[in-house]
């Protein structure tokens, strides 16, 4: 179906390329476990997403099934009965890969593949295929890369060489390439190694580019929500930016950062982040460290929600989890409830109504993107809520704590610098969440 990973030249980078020639027929099987806390999502909503996950990755489904279990089941995730249901459905859908709706062990992945006689991907190597589609820049391939070798790395078995031979591969395998899966471990591990350098060089490439922006003074925004909420539109809206937007999932892979001016001449820099999905693969969130901690620098996060999705309600939650997961939930969040257009609620109280029910914050801002609905609305919050979490401060820090004048030269605005004897004396303001580092030094105003 697919060649996985060529080389463009030798002093190119090796990058996830994508050539459809036909489409896999899929299975697709979704799991609900209610034990130990359960999940959020019901296994019917799960299916819905995991269907629009695998279109995205052009692969046709011919048919869909779930199971609810207490807890997976160590050699094969599923029960027994169902194992055997989908293998007696191959006979009636002719399915060529079945598409798990959870992460597999490589064991379970084996053991499953050996039970229906076909090719089994979960749903961590799904979402791996749509990135190696979607990423555009350099950066992004490098990530990309080194999260399907991660992944790949203890699932490499021999039997797969034959897909080599034949030269044909499919959803699930895209990124190294099929020629890459008969090298030994060891030269996985060494290409791993090297990916890993590799980002790390990035990683020091953007702090430097952080410091510089922030010791611009100008207040950053990052766009953060679920996967197609709607983040990519709304940053073109304001910005006037021609951002590649699809109704697809993680349409957007690489971070996107535009100027826009607020109400009254300031400017801020709006960040359009990569989607978040509920069972988010740890290898993903690994590989995107350093785009990820775009969001931590931020002043103001625009969460983005879909308030026409059947699971806008989940999709939240799981927006708020993975926030707190990456240490950011003290920053500053403006519920932005997007595609208004959509529900039919054709007043302001009819939206407050739709979010009540869904338990939306009272601190939200109806919009629709598309139609450019409700953006000078948000743009006053915005501003309204940058000077509001941040307070004036006076203060006379000694030359031994240059960190702390950093601090206050990076994250803040400075009205008034000067040199005295008892060390540099500074007035301006500065987001509340760094007042208390210079508590101690605080002066009379």
């Amino acid at each position: 179906m697919s060649e996985l990973l060529e080389w463009e030249g030798a002093e190119r980078e090796k990058r996830p390329l994508i050539l459809t020639t036909l489409q896999e027929k899929a299975l697709l099987v979704g799991v609900e476990l209610y034990g130990s806390g359960g999940d959020t999502w019901k296994a019917e909503d799960s299916l819905e997403e995991l269907a629009f996950l695998a279109q995205t990755a052009a692969v046709e489904v011919v048919g869909q099934t779930y199971q609810r279990l207490a807890k997976p089941y160590t050699g094969t995730f599923l029960g027994k009965g169902k194992v055997k249901e989908i293998h007696r459905l191959k006979q009636e859908l002719h399915y060529d890969v079945v598409i798990v709706d959870y992460e597999l062990t490589p064991g379970q992945a084996t053991n499953l593949e050996e039970e229906w006689d076909a090719r089994v991907v979960d749903r961590t190597g799904l979402i791996l295929d749509i990135f190696a589609r979607h990423a555009q820049t350099a950066e992004g391939r490098l990530q990309v890369e080194l999260a399907q070798y991660e992944y790949l790395l203890p699932r490499l078995r021999g039997r797969w060489t034959h897909l080599s031979r034949q030269g044909v591969g499919g959803v699930g395998l895209r990124g190294p390439g099929e020629t890459q899966l008969e090298v030994d471990r060891r030269h996985i591990r060494d290409r791993i190694a090297a990916l890993k350098r590799r980002l790390q060089d990035v990683h020091t490439h953007r702090e430097l580019y952080r410091t510089r922006r922030r010791r611009s003074g100008v207040p950053i925004v990052s766009l953060v929500g679920y996967t197609n909420a709607g983040k990519s539109t709304l940053l073109n809206a304001l910005s006037g930016a021609d951002i590649y937007v699809a109704d697809q999932l993680f349409a957007t892979v690489d971070p996107t950062t535009r100027r826009v001016d607020l109400p009254g001449g300031r400017e801020v820099l709006f960040t359009d982040t990569v989607g978040f999905i509920q069972r988010l693969p740890t290898t993903l969130v690994a590989a995107f460290r350093a785009t990820l901690e775009e969001i931590g620098d931020a002043d103001v996060l625009v969460h983005v929600l879909d308030i026409s999705h059947p699971n806008a309600q989940e999709q939240a939650d799981t927006v708020q989890r993975v926030l707190g997961e990456l240490g950011v939930g003290e920053i500053p969040q403006i519920v932005v409830l997007n595609k208004v257009d959509r529900v039919g609620a054709g007043t302001a109280a009819e939206v407050e109504a739709l979010a009540g029910e869904l338990g939306i914050p009272t601190d939200h801002v109806a919009i629709s993107a598309l139609h450019r609905w409700g953006l000078d609305t948000l743009l006053d919050r915005i501003a309204a809520l940058l000077d509001r979490e941040t307070e004036a401060l006076d203060v006379t820090i000694p030359y031994n704590r240059q960190d702390l004048v950093n601090l206050f030269r990076e994250r803040g605005r400075i009205a008034e610098e000067e040199y005295g004897e008892a060390g540099i004396h500074l007035r301006g303001r500065l987001p509340r969440r760094y007042i208390r580092s210079f508590e101690q030094l605080a002066t009379e105003s």
